[in-house]
């Protein structure tokens, strides 16, 4: 099978720039008070159910997979990048990382008993994105649970932004959270944050959402661009 476009050019995109990224952002954690709060509530809902290991899918150079494990999950990474994974491998050697694609993830069903999606969903085309949430759906254990990270807005559409990498979207959390429901996925928390100063002028969100233990996805029409 072809491999699509949008994977080809997002990995040599990070491929290119994965050193000055991990300079950057690898202790980026430090500074967003908000988002380690998010990170240690999903890692104690993760604990308290006790699904299963958790991945991070599109954990670039590893940080906050180690962040993970710091709070006291069972936590590997997945990448698109090579070289990222390459890095995140050199920082955090006694942790997993894999190169691999959120579109067809090589788990089993069932396998995880959460997913963080950290600010790794936002170069995914919106007409691809549902396949990508019915693929979380699979590898996710009932009862397990998924933290999405992405860049927000309030136009039910979302929206292109040119990405200092490479071409992104932006998403209200109303319509990213009813791609989610279409998945099988219900909402259990949120948080929307203005920006700091220095980052782009775009709010920052996350959804805390959960697989149900006794799964009812709805076949409702996926996200069509107009």
């Amino acid at each position: 099978m072809t491999e699509p476009a949008v994977l080809r050019d997002t990995r040599a995109a990070y491929d290119a720039i994965a050193v000055h990224y991990a300079e950057l952002f690898s202790n980026i954690l430090e500074t967003l008070p908000m988002e380690r709060a998010m990170l240690a509530a999903f890692a104690e809902v993760v604990r308290a159910h006790d699904a299963g290991p958790v991945a991070d899918l599109g954990c670039g150079p590893g940080h906050v997979t180690a962040h993970l494990h710091a709070l006291g999950l069972t936590a590997f990474g997945i990448d698109l990048s090579p070289e990222m994974v390459a890095l995140a491998r050199q920082a955090h050697p006694a942790l997993r990382f894999d190169e691999g694609s959120m579109t067809a993830l090589d788990l089993p069903d069932g396998a995880l008993g959460g997913i963080l999606a950290f600010y790794s969903i936002i170069h995914t085309p919106p007409w691809q994105l549902s396949a990508v949430f019915t693929e979380f759906h699979r590898v996710l254990a009932p009862g397990g649970h998924l933290l999405l990270g992405f860049f927000a807005g309030d136009d039910p559409v979302p929206r292109e932004f040119d990405h200092k990498v490479t071409l992104a979207y932006r998403w209200s959390p109303d319509s990213l959270m009813e791609l989610l429901r279409q998945a099988g996925l219900v909402e259990l928390a949120r948080l929307v944050r203005e920006p700091h100063q220095g980052e782009r002028p775009f709010q920052h969100a996350q959804l805390l959402v959960r697989k149900p233990t006794r799964s009812r996805r709805v076949t409702t029409p996926q996200w069509a661009p107009c």
